[in-house]
């Protein structure tokens, strides 16, 4: 078993996981926009699940190339609507549920004077891993060359830079999200629809 762990090779993984990891970098931002006082554990366990999925979807790619590549390449054009689905369900519930709290003067602040906001729960974030990670299943594509050791240290990078990108995205969007009030619950789920559409129309038409 050949393993090539070369310079090119470490550069080429980690260009790729900026790259995918840039979805995931913006729903952060959204997640914390929407709740800025999210604790410390829970920010590191947000963004360790976006890496998680960053890492299991090209593996998955890869596995499916090896095995069922015909039926996988089938499945490809499915990718780009199934992401617009979820991030379109998960930004207008953020929207309207906004709205309705906003309605009943329940949005902008909270019982202590603080930003309420809709508390991302675990089905929530579940559902933005996957939406914001599934075109990373023809990652498989790209890595397909690649042993199953070599496979899986590559995985690995675009998970580790994921984490830190997604980190980065939630103290940005803590920051910001602490000065925006009752509107940081809208922007946020405008953030996940406009990400949505991006990953539909790159997926379909380019």
């Amino acid at each position: 078993m050949t393993l090539d762990f070369s310079f090119a090779f470490l550069i080429t993984n980690l260009l790729l996981g900026v790259g995918l990891a840039m979805d995931a970098f913006s729903v952060s931002i959204a997640n914390a926009l929407n709740e800025p006082n999210m604790k410390k554990t829970k920010v590191f366990g947000v963004a360790g699940t976006y890496a998680f999925f960053q890492f299991a979807m090209p593996m998955i790619g890869w596995i499916c190339v090896h095995t069922i590549a015909e039926k996988f390449t089938a499945f490809q054009k499915f990718i780009p609507w199934i992401a617009l689905i979820l991030l379109l369900y998960i930004g207008g519930k953020m929207i309207i549920e906004c709205i309705k709290e906003r309605k009943e003067g329940e949005c902008e602040v909270g019982s202590e004077g603080e930003k309420s906001g809709t508390v991302l729960t675990f089905g929530s974030l579940m559902i933005q891993g996957i939406a914001t990670s599934i075109d990373a299943l023809s990652v498989g594509f790209t890595i397909a060359e690649y042993n199953t050791v070599t496979a899986l240290v590559a995985g690995l990078i675009i998970a580790v830079v994921t984490l830190a990108i997604c980190l980065c995205g939630l103290l940005i969007g803590k920051k910001v999200g602490e000065k925006l009030s009752g509107k940081a619950e809208i922007f946020g789920g405008i953030i996940l629809i406009g990400i949505g559409i991006e990953i539909f129309v790159k997926g379909v038409f380019f």
